[in-house]
């Protein structure tokens, strides 16, 4: 479960950004929202609206979403709410920035990583970690200032092969290795893929470690009866105080994963 604190109220900065209640905590959110629509064929339906309330909804200061469409030209003329912005853009809550970089262009358009913060971004970039031509593979690595202290978050979507995985946790180690200074708070989060506890160890051989707690059952995949737990917030100079994954069929409707919450002590 999640530990509830006492909010204080929020802060607006000399330039107008407000700034969420001062409670001590990072909240952290993955969610792999699967392009926005479920189903296939001729009764698929659109489910960015709704995944849209749904990440305000989550109430997190970082949101890591996987499976995000900057644009699709055939969904777009099969939807006709199809929205006139990507996906990331979308469902930014109000005040949030987002910042999306793409994984994979297909035929009709292209899909790749997101993050949505509450928080300031001071910078961005990406690296692809692509193991071969049939998975289109990406890392998306933001800056956010949180309280005047910089916090790296990282947002993965791993590959479907093991030996693809182990490699492309390597090819993380190394970027951690280039680009977050060794002090400095760091999130990994985002689909993983993996249905045992290889990745989670190799993670730790280098200080990253998630929210473990008794009889903890963060399962998230699939979303309608949940058999393993293939998202995960991995972190670095932080203190894991809980973690949690919203359960109900308004959830499984609207993506193949359940979103997985974390917080933190800053």
């Amino acid at each position: 479960m999640i530990v509830e604190s006492t909010p204080s109220p929020e802060k607006i900065t000399a330039s107008g950004i407000v700034l969420p209640p001062e409670t001590g905590l990072l909240r952290v959110a993955t969610y792999n929202i699967h392009k926005g629509v479920q189903g296939l064929g001729p009764t698929r339906r659109l489910e960015i609206h709704n995944l849209g309330h749904a990440v305000e909804q989550l109430d997190a200061d970082i949101v890591c979403l996987q499976e995000v469409r900057r644009m699709n030209r055939k969904e777009a003329a099969y939807f006709d709410r199809w929205p006139e912005v990507g996906q990331a853009e979308f469902l930014a809550p109000e005040g949030y920035e987002s910042v999306y970089r793409t994984n994979a262009y297909t035929k009709d358009g292209e899909h790749g990583n997101a993050l949505l913060t509450r928080w300031p971004v001071k910078g961005h970039n990406h690296l692809d970690i692509s193991d071969h031509r049939f998975e289109q593979r990406g890392l998306l690595h933001v800056e956010v200032e949180v309280r005047g202290r910089s916090v790296h978050a990282i947002v993965v979507h791993l590959g479907l092969i093991p030996g693809s995985r182990v490699r492309q946790i390597h090819a993380l180690q190394q970027f951690i290795e280039h680009e977050v200074p060794p002090g400095a708070p760091l999130v990994v989060a985002g689909d993983f893929n993996d249905w045992g506890n290889h990745i989670k160890r190799m993670l730790a051989s280098f200080g990253l470690y998630e929210f473990e707690g008794e009889d903890l059952r963060a399962l998230t995949y699939p979303s309608r009866l949940p058999l393993a737990q293939l998202d995960h917030v991995y972190v670095r100079g932080l203190t894991p105080t809980g973690l949690m994954v919203p359960q109900g069929r308004i959830w499984w409707r609207m993506s193949d994963h359940l979103p997985l919450i974390a917080e933190f002590r800053l």
